[in-house]
């Protein structure tokens, strides 16, 4: 199995439609990344949910999810389910985002995504991080949208066991949901895991990758 690091790795941007959707679909690699470069700087960009209880959540959380790390936040309020109708609002966030980093890593949603509003904002980050590398992360949902990923990070054991632990500790708002719990994430982490040769993992989609293997 041919494994490609990242190189130096100073700046990571992350960016989610909801609340949740970074942790869910990448928080393991945060925390993997986090405790492996305290100080990394993390620039996070979500679309829906400010303002309110939903952004208070997100906070928290991926306080906890980046622990050690420089974490700039941007919660907006576009609504949730219409991110597609305010394209122009969702653009302009994307590209403020983008002024402000240029990050050796970019956490976005899946092209593929069965939801609008992942799905939009998924179209969007290439247009402004054009020279990035960008990894499109899943989310598990009624949709059975999963499909064959290109990418893993493996996670320890310890890293599986703490996603799943802060996601039901900071986000109560959503424990109600049939698919929000212990056995969904763990058992989609081990399937990667076993795709990966490894315990656990998460996965992702890649677009576009440029090779560097002459230096």
């Amino acid at each position: 199995m041919i494994r490609l690091g990242a190189g130096r790795l100073d700046a990571v941007v992350a960016v989610g439609a909801h609340c949740d959707d970074i942790a869910i679909g990448a928080g393991g690699t945060l925390l993997t990344l986090c405790r492996a470069r305290p100080g990394i700087r993390v620039d996070a960009l979500v679309l829906t949910g400010g303002g309110g209880e939903r952004e208070q959540e997100e906070r928290a959380a991926l306080a906890a999810f980046c622990p050690g790390a420089d974490l700039r936040l941007t919660v907006h309020k576009l609504p949730d389910g219409r991110v597609p109708a305010h394209w122009e609002e969702a653009k302009a966030a994307v590209e403020e985002l983008r002024a402000q980093t240029d990050p050796g890593l970019v956490l976005a949603p899946r092209t593929e995504d069965a939801h609008q509003d992942h799905r939009g904002l998924a179209k969007l980050v290439p247009t402004a991080f054009r020279d990035h590398l960008v990894l499109g992360y899943e989310i598990v949902k009624w949709d059975g949208d999963l499909g064959r990923p290109t990418a893993y990070q493996p996670l320890s054991e310890e890293i599986a066991e703490e996603k799943v632990r802060l996601l039901q500790e900071h986000y109560p708002s959503q424990r109600h949901r049939p698919w929000y719990d212990r056995e969904a994430f763990l058992g989609l982490a081990r399937i990667r895991g076993i795709e990966s040769q490894t315990r656990y993992a998460e996965a992702f989609a890649v677009t576009k990758l440029t090779l560097d293997l002459g230096e």
